[in-house]
């Protein structure tokens, strides 16, 4: 599903196609992305914050043989978008505001050579954190991606403008069951956070 981007922002890619190994290997029952989180699943919560930042979107769902493959056919699915966030569906704690600065960065970057945003999390070392932006420019190069790398490679061939982010949701995935939990606890813990996300160089 998408929403017009008739605006000239960027395009927020949410992709759904993983196996979910890691996660029945730790003892979870289902799909990881089918998982409760308190009211809702994994994929509710991430898809809620989607909606919420006012982005557009596509969901991918399709069955695909990598992350790398799953991002090459949402580009082409949304090949008219003016850029792109790629936000993996397993981050159900992800803010939509941290979206929105992205996107923000994403289209401040018009014109440059630079053409992926990367937000990072300062409070953890710097690490790098989700969902990473990158401009109409990259099309031809996220299309031509395959296997189980994403756009790993392209970002390092690519260099990329870094954003500090403040949200931990933008890297605590939900690869296991553990990883669940302490999802809840944190949700548990952060009551007025969770009901807010619940509301809704050229290539």
């Amino acid at each position: 599903m998408s929403v017009s981007s008739s605006n000239l922002l960027p395009t927020v890619l949410l992709l759904a196609s993983g196996r979910g190994e890691r996660f029945r290997a730790s003892g979870g029952r289902v799909h990881k992305l089918q998982a409760m989180l308190g009211s809702q699943t994994v994929l509710e919560h991430s898809l809620a914050a989607v909606r919420a930042s006012g982005l557009p979107w596509h969901l991918e769902q399709a069955e695909h043989p990598g992350m790398g493959d799953s991002i090459a056919a949402a580009v082409r699915a949304t090949s008219g978008a003016h850029g792109w966030l790629i936000l993996p569906a397993d981050l159900p704690l992800i803010q939509s505001s941290t979206l929105q600065r992205v996107a923000q960065a994403l289209q401040q970057l018009a014109g440059q050579s630079v053409a992926v945003v990367m937000p990072v999390l300062q409070k953890i070392g710097g690490a790098r954190a989700h969902p990473v932006g990158f401009a109409a420019t990259c099309a031809s190069s996220l299309m031509a991606l395959s296997g189980d790398q994403g756009a790993a490679r392209l970002i390092k061939s690519l260099g990329a403008l870094e954003l500090v982010v403040d949200d931990i949701g933008s890297v605590r995935d939900i690869d296991t069951v553990q990883d669940l939990a302490w999802a809840a606890d944190w949700l548990a813990r952060r009551p007025n956070l969770a009901t807010s996300s619940l509301s809704g160089r050229s290539c």
